[in-house]
């Protein structure tokens, strides 16, 4: 029998999925639009060449590729991808769209993107992101105004522990050279550096070694990296010494936290940082919280990427907050408001004969008119059992009915649902505006 799970990776979403999803999208778009960021989409695939050689080459890996039209499988030829993340896009946009858009664009997406990743908790191979960035400025208020953004966005939706950690790619290249890290080995080590909380000090000395840095280069890699975050001001002045590119890129991160405001007690500057992406120029973000493998978000300036496409480079910088992961941390912890499950309607209208189907109908676009959610039981009800179920299970707080006695008093008979009594009959022509106000009340 064939399999009716979805593809690895992925999941379908029922109705309470999806109020969650919508709820969460709804609070990160309130909030981004506070900021003065401008909704933009872009379509599911890209042309393959404006995707690949923008993530390194562990990113190249995970781009789901498209084969071209009439293509066997095994040939492998493909010319277009689906969306690996959000920034790339927009970079492309910028590009396409220069003259139409303002010297600052600041936009929003909330979006899936596709990565061929091994699936775990909390990760998928398809997923919303929700992103915000600002094109054409090289200002520090830039990455203070995303970190405030993203950091609205978690307080709003009662995130209460959480922090933003706060590094700069030439603070890591300082690192590394400081280090000994041969310049082409860079990459090699950041993509091991990143991995720091995951696989440890160890895993990381290994992964070093298997990319031919030799042990004592890895021990000084690891000493200066592994610096805590709570002093990390004066003790990476002292690991720097006196590095002229990494002491301004560690003044630049000290700048930008000054300048946030909720952001700012959320703030640490962590030099174990790395993000593998390959384009980040400057400061790079990321947040953590505690339990959760992995990051809620992250981001970062990256002043090359639109001249990939452009010839020419433009400052820009960005964050994403990861929908998905936000919604398991919040479900697991109970977040999301009770009025979420409050159920798929307010009201259900019954009718006990054929000769009042159409008072159902017509109360029921009634109560719709009122704002209320109204749905008829399309079943004939005689009996109450049927319809009582039906409502119940979709969550409504009131019954209406509709029969032989009601068309000739010229009333509406009320249940309610909740506490599972009988109201007064109310009058046809003020029952609809009546329940609206029991549901306000």
């Amino acid at each position: 029998m064939q399999s009716t799970k979805p593809p690895s990776g992925t999941r379908d979403f029922l109705p309470e999925d999806i109020r969650r999803r919508e709820y969460v999208i709804g609070v990160v778009r309130g909030v981004y639009e506070r900021y003065g960021y401008e909704p933009l989409e872009t379509p599911a695939f890209e042309n393959i060449e404006t995707l690949l050689g923008k993530y390194g080459e562990e990113g190249n890996k995970l781009i789901f590729k498209i084969l071209k039209r009439g293509e066997h499988e095994a040939s492998g030829s493909a010319d277009m991808a689906l969306r690996y993340d959000l920034t790339v896009p927009l970079a492309r946009v910028v590009a396409e769209y220069q003259s139409k858009l303002p010297a600052i664009f600041k936009r929003y997406q909330i979006q899936p993107v596709w990565r061929a990743d091994r699936p775990q908790k909390g990760r998928f191979r398809e997923f919303f992101q929700c992103d915000i960035d600002s094109i054409g400025s090289v200002s520090p208020i830039v990455e203070a105004e995303l970190l405030d953004a993203v950091s609205d966005v978690l307080q709003a939706l009662k995130f209460n522990d959480f922090t933003i950690r706060l590094n700069h790619r030439r603070l890591l290249t300082a690192l590394l050279e400081v280090a000994g890290v041969p310049e082409p080995s860079h990459g090699d080590a950041l993509i091991a550096i990143d991995k720091l909380d995951k696989i440890g000090e160890a895993g990381v000395v290994k992964e070093l070694s298997d990319k031919g840095i030799d042990g004592a280069t890895a021990g000084r890699v690891l000493a200066s990296f592994a610096v805590p975050a709570d002093a990390a001001a004066g003790t990476l002045n002292l690991v720097l010494q006196g590095h002229g590119s990494g002491t301004a890129a560690l003044k630049e991160l000290w700048t930008i936290a000054g300048l946030t405001t909720s952001a700012a007690t959320r703030i640490k500057i962590d030099p174990s940082l790395a993000r593998g992406l390959s384009y980040y120029t400057g400061a790079i973000m990321e947040i953590a919280a505690p339990g959760l493998a992995g990051s809620l978000g992250g981001g970062g300036r990256y002043d090359n990427l639109v001249g990939m496409f452009l010839g020419r480079n433009i400052p820009a910088c960005g964050f994403s907050l990861g929908l998905e992961r936000i919604i398991v941390v919040m479900t697991e912890n109970n977040m999301f408001p009770a009025t979420l499950n409050s159920g798929a309607v307010d009201v259900v209208v019954a009718f006990m004969d054929e000769d009042s189907k159409s008072q159902a109908i017509a109360f029921a676009s009634e109560l719709r008119n009122e704002r209320v959610r109204a749905e008829v039981y399309p079943e004939l009800t005689k009996k109450f059992d049927k319809a009582l179920k039906a409502a119940t299970g979709r969550g409504a707080k009131y019954m209406a009915v509709f029969g032989e006695n009601e068309r000739a008093s010229n009333q509406v008979s009320v249940r309610d649902l909740l506490k599972r009594e009988a109201l007064p009959a109310l009058p046809r022509d003020r029952a609809a505006g009546e329940i609206a106000r029991l549901l306000t009340s």
